[in-house]
């Protein structure tokens, strides 16, 4: 039943910390699924320096997924988005030819507070790899949720157990947020032949193992799984069909080595345009040259 697990490691972001589990290096993807990172959770205090935000930074070839179970992020970028994401919505951003944007914890510097969610991304089929890059954002009351013998689920992304998100795809996957009560079982969607199973908090079986927080449970194709709660648990579900082989490089992601070298090349040079109302900082190049202050397409 279970390929193999796979354990978070924890990284100081300079404020907070993230868990990251994929990639690894005997598991690149699950489906679609390029990078899982499991954001806090953290009590921010008020005040909070400017530093610990994500500045403007680009991307090509994926879709960025951001969903919150406490706090509270902005978003901004050079699509022309603002948009402010609380617990249990979703935003969806496309990536595309190339996108840039930034995410800041402005409210809890206001204010102090929680952060506490996955950011993931999700690589696009080849020949969507170069789509106009784009932005969505769907509120938590918009998304399908259904309960059985205590569990309690959201389907934040593709197609399970006979319910659509509104959120738009480019490939067969699915993407669930579960909250189960203790002693509640359930199974994953069997259609798809690569699923995979993160706990966020509680602990869960799986066959007769016994699995905390911060683990991914990555499960056989065609294999019938049952999750069970050996404590009140929320657990993020996901996987669909796979793609092939991604390279990833920084925060690029295509299937091919070219394109990547290319996007490098592009933010080097700053041909990539900053958020229209976040220009004034960027992310440079790990190791390379620096873009100007201002970027331009």
């Amino acid at each position: 039943m279970l390929d193999m697990v796979i354990d978070q490691r924890r990284r100081d972001l300079g404020g907070f910390e993230v868990g990251r589990v994929l990639p690894v290096a005997k598991r690149r993807m699950v489906g679609p699924f390029v990078f899982f990172d499991h954001m806090g959770p953290v009590d921010f205090p008020r005040g909070l320096p400017r530093e610990v935000d994500v500045r403007p930074h680009p991307h090509i070839g994926l879709a960025t997924v951001t969903y919150l179970f406490d706090g509270e992020i902005m978003h901004r970028d050079s699509v022309g988005s603002e948009q402010a994401i609380r617990p249990g919505a979703v935003n969806w951003m496309v990536a595309g030819r190339g996108i840039t944007h930034s995410e800041r914890f402005e409210r809890a510097r206001a204010e102090g507070g929680p952060m506490h969610g996955i950011q993931a991304w999700v690589a696009l089929p080849a020949e969507h790899e170069e789509a106009d890059p784009a932005f969505f954002h769907h509120g938590g009351e918009s998304l399908p949720v259904y309960e059985a013998e205590g569990v309690l689920g959201r389907v934040l992304a593709g197609t399970a157990f006979g319910l659509r998100s509104k959120v738009r795809t480019h490939s067969p996957m699915f993407y669930l947020h579960w909250t189960m009560r203790q002693g509640a079982r359930a199974a994953l969607p069997a259609e798809y032949p690569e699923r995979a199973a993160y706990v966020v908090s509680g602990a869960v079986e799986a066959g007769a193992e016994r699995f905390e927080a911060g683990r991914m449970l990555v499960f056989t194709p065609g294999a019938a799984v049952t999750l069970t709660a050996v404590t009140p648990a929320t657990v993020m579900l996901l996987g669909g069909e796979p793609l092939g082989p991604r390279f990833i490089e920084w925060n690029f992601v295509s299937s091919s080595k070219d394109r990547i070298a290319q996007a490098v090349a592009d933010w080097s040079a700053g041909r990539m345009k900053l958020p229209d109302l976040d220009n004034q900082e960027f992310v440079p190049l790990p190791g390379g040259a620096m873009p100007p202050a201002n970027p331009m397409s």
